[in-house]
Order: C-alpha cells, then structure tokens, then sequence
C-alpha cells in the first residue's frame, strides 16, 4: 500500500464559462471537501466550441490563491513550452506566497498544437518538447531556491504525462506526483517503468505519488486504480454548469474509507 493518503481533485476546466461561473465552482469544490482543485493551462477550449470562452490559467491560479483557504491549487498541467523555466518558477513562488504554502507546480511537456500556431510558440516534435522540459526542471528548481523570499514549503512538482523512455525518466529525476493517464492496468504498468527510470536515476520512485483522472463512479473503478497505486484522484468538470456530482461522490468515497 502507498504510504500517501487518498486524496480527491477537481480539475475545473477555464473553458465555457464566464469567470463568476469559474470562481463559483471554485468556492463549491472547497465547500464539498475536495483535496485540490486544478485548472489546466491552454489557451482554447479542447472540447465543445474551439472557439469557446477560455481564460489563462496562472493568473486564475492567483486569484484562486486568495479565494481559497484550505485546498491546494494547481494547474493540471502548465505547459513547460509557454514561459521561460525561471519566470514560471517565481510565478510558482509567488502563487506558494500568496495561497499560505497550497500550491502545486504541475508541468508537461505540451501537446495541443492549436495553442502554438495561434500564440507563436515553436511547436517542434514531441522529442524536442520532452527534451526541453527535461532542461527546465533543474533550472526551475535553481530558481526556486534562490528566490527572496523562499518558498514558504518545498513546493511539490507534479509531472504529467506517460511517455515510457523519455517522459518517465523526467518524473524519476524530478517529480514529488506522477499524473499518469489511462485505466488501472495502463497506470500499472506505467508505474512499474516509472519505478526502473527511478532505479536507473537513483532515486526511490514508488515515493512519488501517482495521480490519475477518473470519469466513473467510484465503486466501479476506485478499488483497481488504489491497487494500481493511485492516490490522488481527479475528476473533471467543464463550464459552464461546472457540475460537482461526481466529485461529491468520490469525496465521500474517499472519507469511506477511514
């Protein structure tokens, strides 16, 4: 069994939605218990309406950093290819300062090509985004700690993604939370490569947690993703009803157990 407790996120999709509709769910995810609520950082929405209404994630983060009070904050994941590694480091210090120490820094290596024709990013090959993003991590840990003031905590790095020979090997190097994607046996398996890339690196990687995204009820896939060694479930919700039902029933799963 992990040693990590089982924890429950809302990844509140900045899409469809106007911003009250946004900080809304916001205050009802606190409400109802959840562990950590999440956006996630695109510039377009990725479902429904291409076009639709969206928001930018970082500077919501903020304004979620003084809404809240209790959850953690995090994007679910900012892409590492849309800001300089040092920029987005003491945005992550800022945001750290600003939520009393509840940020999460969750980073990928970025992959929906609509967000970097439009806004003028270079998007390159998959191999070449992961490369950078494996170049980013040391210097975003580099100024992390060389900020005044510090962190007012080790802030945790969340590493999204599931590529086995390249991204894996970043998570082992770098990461507190793995967020993998796919069912309990894709997550499975995954882990136990994530576990070798550890090994290889020298770093004990099942100390990393391991998050995924749910989208059923949890009697029907709760007990093989915690067997899978998921802690940190996360359920999705878009604008611009921003429905809580299922992350009601996931948080009460979670208080369940004991």
């Amino acid at each position: 069994m992990s040693s990590h407790p089982l924890r429950i996120a809302v990844q509140i999709q900045p899409q469809h939605a106007e911003y009250a509709q946004i900080r809304d769910a916001v205050k009802r995810a606190e409400e109802i218990g959840v562990d950590v609520a999440f956006n996630w950082d695109h510039f377009y929405p990725l479902y429904g309406d291409p076009d639709g209404k969206h928001f930018e994630c970082w500077t919501m983060l903020g304004a979620w950093a003084e809404q809240t009070s209790r959850i953690e904050i995090g994007a679910l994941v900012t892409c590492n290819s849309y800001r300089n590694p040092d920029l987005l480091a003491d945005m992550a210090r800022t945001v750290d300062h600003m939520s009393g120490g509840r940020l999460i820094l969750g980073i990928g290596a970025g992959w929906f090509e609509k967000d970097y024709d439009q806004f003028g990013y270079e998007f390159g090959t998959a191999g070449k985004r992961i490369a950078d993003l494996a170049e980013a991590m040391p210097r975003i840990r580099a100024r992390l700690a060389a900020g005044n003031p510090a962190p007012t905590r080790e802030i945790p790095i969340m590493i999204g993604g599931g590529g086995e020979k390249k991204t894996l090997r970043v998570v082992a190097e770098h990461a507190d939370i793995w967020h993998g994607f796919g069912d309990a046996e894709t997550i499975t398996r995954k882990s136990g490569i994530l576990d070798e890339h550890g090994t290889a690196v020298g770093r004990d990687a099942t100390q990393i947690e391991r998050s995924a995204g749910v989208s059923e009820a949890p009697e029907e896939v709760a007990d093989a993703m915690v067997a899978a060694g998921v802690t940190l479930f996360t359920v999705s919700t878009s604008g611009p009803d921003f429905d809580m039902s299922l992350v009601e029933k996931w948080v009460q799963w979670r208080d369940a157990q004991g």
